[in-house]
């Protein structure tokens, strides 16, 4: 307004009793104002100037109580508070294991893509070496002993084991048949490929592909074969090392370091490996919050 007294324009919170908004001036205590007029008339006379200092000093206190009382720091306080990192992965990791506590369960098993259920939601699969111990890692996430359950003759199940997480469900685990069998037949090995290839490359809503490697044994010629075809796919995987009781600290550490080396070599491969043990829970919790955060984006 052209004919109103010059004036200061804030540019963040007013703090201070309500009448300090009904004298000559409103000294800034945010940010600096967003648009500068000339100060009032008089402004210059130092009683003016240590009235104003008062004020300011009155209003200082007010606004140090009005943050102490919001708990934030002397700044915005529309500003929420910096969440570290340590802070965000805990909170990660929680919200996992609610997640997991909530509902899954088991919808069906596909011998081939057309008996899948519609992509509509995100999912992520679960593959690795017969006798990696797949089912007993799903098992160990989920929270459930009997949820996935291993083949009685590893190699022979050839089918995609489909889960549900939520209610409604928010995303589907699919447990892939386990490779690099001996047992089985050359037919058997070639159709494996194929549906397997075929999930990978065409189920638009595949967001990762966790590849289990047995921490005894390392990664495998038939390991770098399936990490090879994720590359080929295109698809983002992410190595777990499994049984990681199995061996002593020292030597699953060595292990640990050579698996994210090799993994590094893969474009598609997610940079962080992740040792885990089913039977004494270790590493679990980060792999179920690193399946929620593939799984929802975060």
């Amino acid at each position: 307004c052209a004919d109103a007294m010059d004036f200061h324009v804030l540019h963040g919170a007013v703090c201070g009793r309500p009448a300090a908004l009904l004298d000559d001036q409103q000294p800034g205590f945010d940010r600096a104002a967003a648009v500068h007029e000339p100060q009032i008339s008089g402004a210059s006379d130092p009683a003016i100037g240590r009235r104003d200092r008062r004020e300011a000093q009155s209003a200082q206190g007010s606004a140090e109580a009005c943050w102490s009382e919001a708990g934030c720091a002397k700044a915005d306080c529309r500003t929420p508070p910096q969440v570290t990192e340590e802070q965000a992965k805990a909170d990660l990791i929680e919200a996992a294991r609610k997640r997991f506590a909530g509902p899954v369960s088991f919808l069906l098993s596909a011998p081939e893509l057309r008996f899948l259920p519609a992509p509509d939601v995100p999912e992520i699969a679960v593959a690795g070496r017969s006798n990696v111990g797949k089912s007993s890692l799903l098992n160990a996430i989920t929270g459930r002993n009997g949820l996935a359950r291993a083949s009685v003759t590893p190699g022979r199940t050839q089918e995609l084991n489909v889960f549900e997480v939520g209610e409604p469900t928010l995303f589907r685990i699919i447990d892939m048949p386990g490779y690099g069998f001996a047992e089985a037949p050359k037919d058997v090995v070639r159709q494996w490929k194929h549906l397997v290839f075929d999930y990978l490359r065409g189920r638009t809503v595949l967001r990762r592909v966790l590849v289990l490697i047995d921490c005894r044994h390392g990664i495998k010629p038939v390991d770098r074969e399936i990490m090879s075809m994720l590359d080929k796919a295109a698809v983002s995987f992410q190595v777990v090392l499994t049984k990681g009781d199995k061996i002593k600290p020292t030597e699953l550490a060595k292990v640990h370091e050579a698996v994210s080396a090799a993994a590094r070599i893969h474009p598609a491969a997610y940079p962080e490996v992740i040792a885990t043990s089913a039977e004494k829970g270790e590493g679990i919790p980060e792999l179920r919050a690193a399946v929620l955060a593939a799984a929802t984006g975060q």
